[in-house]
């Protein structure tokens, strides 16, 4: 396992660092730029240590209690936390990973390699061209986005039609997680969460619940499906955490920032 480990990425004109975790035995962190992006630990990869990869993690689940294997999309590969997780999760399943970034993709298989049985197919390409074209055949029953922060983020991939690709792509009862990365006020959290009410028949917002007040920076996890959620699954995501954890959807979200 590295050590510590660079490689340019030339797309964003980077560099990104594999070192290990110097309080969890097995763990490593990607960094890009000299900023964190994601925590793997090959000993356990079960154990997911960033809040909001862990109650996406959580709320699949709660959505997915048979642990049947999954067909899993993820936008923005980062280290792949999830799929490593899902791997062990729901064995079998089939997961498709997609990054921009070439080197990058290839630096995370190379150095931090997979749990047995991880059945994975890595794409170079755009978040939005995939959908459009390698993946226009396809069919998932979950559907990660991790591609964005706040204003910095692609304009073409926070836009109502954008979220109406994303639903195509989705079983009958397949679900959407979308980590949206904000700051005060949140204004474009409110954007995604209208974006994707375009789209989708069910839309949440969780997070720890100095997140509701708008007066801190964060992540929220935007939690979209076509079918009904029902008032105990959501009960059962916001138990399950990390905590402290609060969900807002129907009444509550449509409120969400209002006087």
């Amino acid at each position: 396992m590295p050590q510590s480990v660079r490689r340019w990425l030339g797309g964003i004109q980077a560099h990104a660092t594999i070192e290990p975790d110097q309080f969890i035995d097995g763990a490593y962190v990607l960094s890009i730029a000299g900023a964190e992006q994601s925590h793997v630990n090959l000993r356990h990869p079960s154990e997911v240590f960033y809040e909001y990869l862990a109650r996406i993690a959580n709320h699949i689940s709660v959505l997915f209690p048979e642990h049947a294997p999954l067909r899993i999309l993820h936008l923005g590969a980062g280290a792949l936390t999830l799929a490593r997780w899902a791997t062990v999760k729901y064995p079998g399943s089939q997961q498709v990973g997609v990054d921009i970034e070439r080197e990058l993709m290839d630096f995370v298989i190379e150095h931090l390699p997979f749990p047995d049985g991880t059945a994975l197919h890595p794409i170079v390409a755009d978040a939005k061209d995939v959908l459009l074209e390698q993946l226009a055949e396809n069919e998932f029953d979950v559907i990660i986005v991790d591609i964005f922060t706040g204003e910095d983020a692609p304009e073409h991939l926070t836009t109502p039609e954008y979220y109406g690709l994303l639903a195509n792509k989705l079983a009958p009862r397949g679900v959407l997680f979308v980590n949206v990365g904000d700051d005060p006020p949140l204004r474009f959290t409110d954007r995604q969460v209208a974006a994707a009410g375009q789209s989708f028949s069910f839309v949440a917002l969780s997070a720890p619940p100095e997140m509701f007040t708008r007066k801190y920076p964060g992540n929220l996890v935007l939690t979209a499906a076509n079918f009904p959620v029902n008032t105990e699954q959501i009960v059962a995501c916001q138990e399950a955490g990390p905590h402290p954890s609060e969900i807002r959807s129907g009444l509550d979200l449509d409120g969400f920032g209002k006087p």
